[in-house]
């Protein structure tokens, strides 16, 4: 059975990591032996409760979890010890032999793969999410043109040219890469593999929900990405528009946070809810929502590289979804199967169109059909683990062969 290292700063103990690393590797474990390398917060090391769970789980699938410690300060020295660490880390794991491939999720574990591919011939796949650089610039914390951005750039091209297999979240991200970097994607292998979901966990619920209409947002708002100025203005169209609408953030983020960028008037008052869910709660979070709002910095070029995870989610639920234009796929998405709605500006009179827009829509008995079949259609977990099966076949099937250089 193959050896693979799968390589990610995300930790397994977020929901994210749960959602887009375990669930993939829940599959590909059934025909690989995995070795995962994670970094966990403080917070969830500190929790050893589900730290042993996860332990377990890894351990009932056969996946190796090699946890590391997520240190974000000093933002440069931390950053750079951890990357260090991580070279020495993946370095080992090839040369005990229990990595013939390693699968390298964004792009700091993506240039540790590149030295350690240097260094041994084993080949990697840069799975980029997302366009990194771009999406620093649009959050206002890496300048374009600068040593940092220069640097990062210059990792990029070496690990589009270098890698294995490139995969990318979107059409349209690759429709740029192929525009930057003509040379270095010449013969490379790239897949779309947009963010995927467990349409099994992810479900419409089995009765409506009774009560007022609740408008829903999950996942991070504070991160930079997030129209924070689109979600506010949203909240007082609906609310002037519907007096008995309800609002609720689940998200990680201080909820006294993101009350003063959304409500700093307390205008929403018991109107609004903010806080957290447990991973294994969310789909009963989203399934309490009667639509989703997801506005992305849309327009920059960062955003052709985003795929939304909530938004496989919401649609697996059966819900509608209110975006922005310019947001990887998004926008397409959602006009071809017509599953939700598409602003086209943050004023209230544009806020107030796509609002009329999406009551006339939920009218249309079959729109919770057609959210749920296009999830299936473009998002499920399935594809998505299939997909990444298939090109680790390649790569195996590549180097094994008498032919490969």
């Amino acid at each position: 059975m193959p050896q693979t290292l799968y390589l990610t700063r995300n930790g397994l103990l977020e929901p994210l990591g749960q959602s887009q690393v375990l669930a993939y590797l829940r599959g590909l474990s059934r025909d690989h032996r995995i070795t995962l390398i994670t970094y966990e917060k403080d917070e969830d090391r500190a929790d050893t409760e589900p730290m042993e769970a996860m332990r377990a789980k890894c351990d009932s699938l056969g996946i190796r979890w090699l946890p590391q410690r997520f240190q974000p300060r000093p933002k440069v020295i931390a950053p750079a010890l951890s990357m260090m660490r991580m070279v020495w880390l993946v370095w080992r794991e090839v040369r005990a032999g229990r990595a013939g491939l390693i699968h390298a999720r964004s792009y700091i574990p993506a240039a540790v793969a590149l030295v350690v591919h240097r260094l041994t011939g084993v080949p990697f796949i840069f799975d980029m999410r997302a366009l990194w650089p771009e999406e620093l610039i649009t959050a206002g914390r890496l300048t374009r043109g600068g040593v940092m951005h220069r640097a990062i750039v210059a990792v990029e091209r070496a690990c589009l040219r270098r890698a294995a297999a490139v995969v990318s979240l979107t059409h349209a991200a690759v429709g740029h890469l192929n525009r930057e970097y003509p040379e270095e994607l010449a013969g490379q292998r790239i897949r779309v593999i947009p963010t995927c979901a467990d349409l099994e966990r992810f479900m419409p619920a089995s009765t409506r929900r009774p009560g007022p209409p609740v408008h829903g947002c999950i996942g991070t708002i504070l991160s930079g990405w997030f129209r924070t100025d689109w979600l506010a203005s949203w909240m007082r169209v609906a609310a002037e528009r519907d007096p008995e609408a309800r609002f609720e953030i689940v998200t990680r983020d201080d909820a006294g946070d993101v009350r003063a960028a959304l409500d700093p008037a307390n205008e929403l008052s018991g109107r609004l809810h903010i806080g957290p869910r447990p991973s294994e709660d969310m789909p009963d979070a989203v399934c309490g929502h009667d639509l989703s709002v997801m506005f992305y910095a849309g327009g920059e070029t960062s955003e052709l590289g985003r795929s939304p995870t909530r938004m496989a989610e919401v649609l697996g639920c059966g819900l509608p979804v209110v975006a922005n234009e310019g947001v990887g796929d998004v926008a397409d998405i959602v006009r071809e199967n017509n599953v939700g709605v598409i602003v086209e500006g943050p004023s209230k009179a544009q806020m107030g169109d796509a609002f009329d827009s999406l009551q006339t829509l939920m009218q249309d008995p079959d729109l919770p059909a057609r959210c749920r079949a296009t999830a299936e259609a473009v998002f499920s977990l399935e594809s998505g683990t299939e997909a990444y099966r298939d090109v680790y076949a390649s790569i195996l099937k590549s180097e094994d062969s008498p032919c490969a250089a």
